[in-house]
């Protein structure tokens, strides 16, 4: 499609014929790819075949990073606070010190998946991660916790939403979502994995501290997943021996049908500008950090927030797990369906409406620990069920370009892991156990997420309503668009709601 062509409105036009007439004439230049029931049938058995690799392999990879990353807040009450001294403060600083190095680096980390190989930064991430993680057992004070988390969020970078682009090269927008559940739900998964491992190990009788033992554990078999994944994980379609050349055939039409093949090799500077400089990427961003702010609290305070509720140490630990197991249960379920309806708005802001009624129940209930243990159940669902519906959603509407892609998922954390941070100094031991300020605090993320995610779901109605307009009506399916001079504005181009 020519330049020309690729424009939704052209002011040179000076009646509504001329303009209708160029537009028709954009949409009878672009090819319509349709495949044949061979090639269909293919696409079907190709589908299983990335599922069984793709999927196994990137599912554990999230579930071994969360268990690293978030064992921290069981290993608190196995005597790890005891080396800082029990100092909130110092506690709040080290888990702060992850998010740095995480921020910092995940566009870059997931830059270097488009430039080079997506299996090979996903590996390497996985790898900087297990060590750091590993070597968490040997820490002696504040300073080696520090060192050891930063390294952990420095791996995790090139991991997390590498592996959203990762899937946006493999999978068509209508079958990004439910994987992505399965994605994330490892890490809820490790939730609750967390939270029995935990209780387990603080039975061990040993001369080594029981956080010791929780991070060995957790930390080396990371290792050694981060070796099959470098040698095991397909990296890219048209590079990748894991495909035959009848399916490497049938993929190139099943994503190029849809725009999703990318013809420029290397990074494009100037789509990456473009992503820069697009206010939806910050409004979506500032939503997924409302969601970060409730997952920090989450992950760094349930063991604390539910032993208030009047539990020893290891009831703690074990009365993490029923939460983070219905929250897998509820974010598998409300992914599928929005793949099945192709909508992603409503469900974020569905999500995020649950967590804003855990936390006000949290807030305003003091003596009813049942009730306060119910809506733990809810902020855990709104701490994870939006992840994979709002990294799909980006994933879906920036497909004109893999550099622009790239940047607007590592957008996610550089933006959206700021207030990360911030959930890291909320819960203080003097403020329990009502918890007032963070309490308040998530309650306020999550109504502003809830308002965020309705705003994006109008706007990209109404875009997508007055683009019909201007073309006649919705584009014809699988029609090949042309995006590499106007990105998300040319003529036939739509958004996921």
């Amino acid at each position: 499609m020519s330049k020309e062509a690729a424009q939704i409105r052209d002011d040179s036009f000076d009646d509504e014929k001329a303009r209708t007439n160029h537009i028709e004439e954009a949409f009878t230049t672009a090819p319509v790819i349709e495949l044949t029931e061979e090639e269909k049938a293919v696409e079907r058995k190709l589908v299983r075949k990335l599922d069984r690799v793709i999927i196994p392999l990137t599912a554990l990879l999230y579930l071994s990073g969360y268990l690293d990353r978030g064992n921290i807040g069981n290993a608190k009450l196995q005597g790890l606070f005891t080396l800082l001294d029990d100092d909130d403060t110092k506690y709040s600083i080290v888990l702060m010190s992850f998010f740095i190095t995480y921020i910092i680096f995940s566009i870059p980390g997931t830059l270097l998946a488009k430039a080079t190989s997506p299996a090979l930064t996903i590996a390497t991430g996985c790898l900087i991660w297990a060590v750091a993680a590993s070597c968490m057992a040997g820490v002696q004070g504040f300073a080696s916790m520090i060192v050891c988390r930063l390294f952990i969020g420095l791996g995790e970078s090139m991991f997390g939403q590498a592996v959203a682009f990762h899937y946006s090269l493999w999978y068509t927008p209508n079958e990004i979502a439910k994987r992505l559940s399965i994605f994330i739900g490892c890490g809820v998964l490790a939730g609750a994995f967390g939270g029995l491992i935990a209780y387990g190990v603080s039975h061990i009788k040993s001369s080594i501290a029981t956080f010791r033992i929780l991070f060995l554990i957790e930390g080396v078999p990371s290792f050694v997943l981060g070796l099959f994944v470098l040698f095991f994980l397909p990296s890219r379609p048209e590079t990748s021996r894991y495909l035959n050349e009848k399916e490497r055939s049938v993929q190139f039409l099943r994503m190029d049908r849809l725009n999703l093949v990318e013809k420029k090799k290397g990074i494009d500077w100037v789509a990456i500008k473009y992503a820069l400089t697009d206010w939806k990427t910050y409004v979506i961003s500032i939503t997924y950090s409302c969601m970060n702010f409730g997952l920090g609290s989450v992950s760094g305070f349930l063991p604390t927030i539910i032993k208030t509720m009047g539990y020893t140490n290891s009831e703690a630990q074990l009365y993490t797990v029923p939460p983070y197991a219905v929250a897998l249960v509820f974010t598998l379920t409300v992914c599928y369906f929005s793949d099945r309806q192709k909508r992603r708005g409503l469900y974020v802001s569905l999500v995020f409406a649950l967590a804003s009624v855990g936390w006000l129940i949290l807030l305003i209930v003091h003596k009813n620990q049942k009730v306060r243990y119910f809506a733990t159940f809810l902020v855990v669902i709104g701490s994870y069920g939006a992840i994979p519906l709002i990294m799909s959603w980006v994933a879906n509407n920036v497909r004109y370009s893999e550099s622009a892609r790239a940047v607007s998922l590592g957008m996610l954390n550089t933006v959206g892991q700021c207030l990360a941070i911030a959930a890291s100094f909320l819960f203080v031991s003097k403020d329990g156990p009502k918890w007032t300020k963070g309490f308040s605090c998530n309650l306020a993320m999550s109504g502003l997420a809830v308002i965020l995610s309705l705003f994006m779901t109008a706007y990209y109605h109404r875009e997508n309503a007055k683009r019909d307009e201007a073309e006649g009506g919705p584009p014809a399916k699988a029609v090949t668009l042309d995006t590499t001079v106007l990105y998300d504005k040319t003529i036939g181009y739509r958004y996921v709601v």
